[in-house]
């Protein structure tokens, strides 16, 4: 069993779902409202535990009561919260808008995630013990690199996606093996609009990217091969909130099983696709056998070399 690690944020959403996102000055009215465990960090540590990993998160709660509510929902995802603290004040939340078309738009409140500025005791021997750590943009930068800096001197690989996007500094791009941005955050970091030419630039900072395409796939590109594309599942978006999260859960998984990587980024794209059929973030992730039955590596499409 792949053994993973995520340092990263545990927000409580709050979710809106309209016929359209509102303009600047206007009001519209929502047709729905739900409260749903999410953030970034526990986003991925459920996907990545309902999906076959052995999974542990490193990260902070308030000690409000969503923060309570939202431990137990990654309990009851099998992730191993025994380093998740309680932080006094409240917890983080997301604020979330879902339009009928399934796409958002997110304002993200840190709360207690921004006081995870570094590894605590206890962070770095859970690291040095997985098979992969999970990071994201939503704690303090400081406590991103203190965590892919420990995981790079136990041989660990670091998996990063690079959201909120923000520059990175050249000390997190170093000890970063694998980048995981979507288009857009591909084109903020590199100025460069086009994927696989934001990929290719991309590679002369990190040994392997993969940049996610929305309903069009993903971009896998690394120093080692040709870069190729591989296709999204056609399916009806409901809501694509946590789909990305969803996407590298699952594909921290298919890594960490040694699955060649062509079969290992459709297997998450199936993941994925799974989940934006869905509403909500980490309520909607699929467990495994879901994404074995939509998994049919014999039918697959070739992927395209760009």
């Amino acid at each position: 069993m792949t053994t993973i690690v995520v340092l990263g944020s545990t927000n409580m959403d709050l979710v809106a779902y309209v016929a359209h996102p509102p303009k600047r000055g206007e009001t519209v009215t929502g047709r729905a409202f739900r409260t749903v465990p999410g953030g970034k960090g526990a986003n991925q540590a459920v996907a990545a535990a309902r999906a076959g990993g052995d999974v542990a998160v490193i990260g902070a709660v308030g000690s409000d009561p969503f923060g309570e509510r939202l431990r137990h929902a990654l309990e009851a995802s099998g992730v191993d919260t025994d380093l998740l603290r309680t932080a006094d004040g409240p917890s983080g939340t997301a604020h979330v808008v879902v339009d009928d078309d399934g796409g958002n738009a997110i304002v993200v409140v840190p709360g207690a995630n921004g006081t995870v500025t570094a590894l605590s005791p206890g962070d770095e021997t859970l690291i040095a013990a997985a098979d992969l750590l999970l990071l994201q943009l939503e704690l303090p930068l400081s406590a991103v690199l203190d965590g892919a800096a420990a995981a790079h001197r136990h041989g660990v690989r670091t998996v990063l996606t690079p959201a909120p996007v923000q520059p990175l500094p050249p000390e997190l791009l170093a000890v970063t093996d694998l980048l995981v941005p979507n288009e857009h955050e591909a084109a903020q970091l590199t100025g460069v609009a086009d994927p696989l030419g934001a990929a290719q630039a991309l590679l002369r900072q990190v040994p392997e990217v993969v940049i996610t395409l929305g309903a069009a796939g993903c971009l896998h590109a690394s120093r080692d091969c040709a870069p190729t594309v591989v296709p999204a599942p056609l399916v009806r978006a409901v809501d694509t909130t946590g789909a990305g999260d969803t996407f590298t859960g699952a594909l921290a998984v298919a890594l960490g099983e040694g699955r060649p990587v062509g079969e290992a980024l459709r297997w998450a794209s199936c993941a994925a696709a799974l989940c934006v059929q869905r509403e909500g973030a980490s309520t909607s992730m699929p467990y495994r056998p879901e994404i074995d039955a939509s998994f049919a590596p014999t039918h697959a499409p070739e992927d395209d070399t760009p």
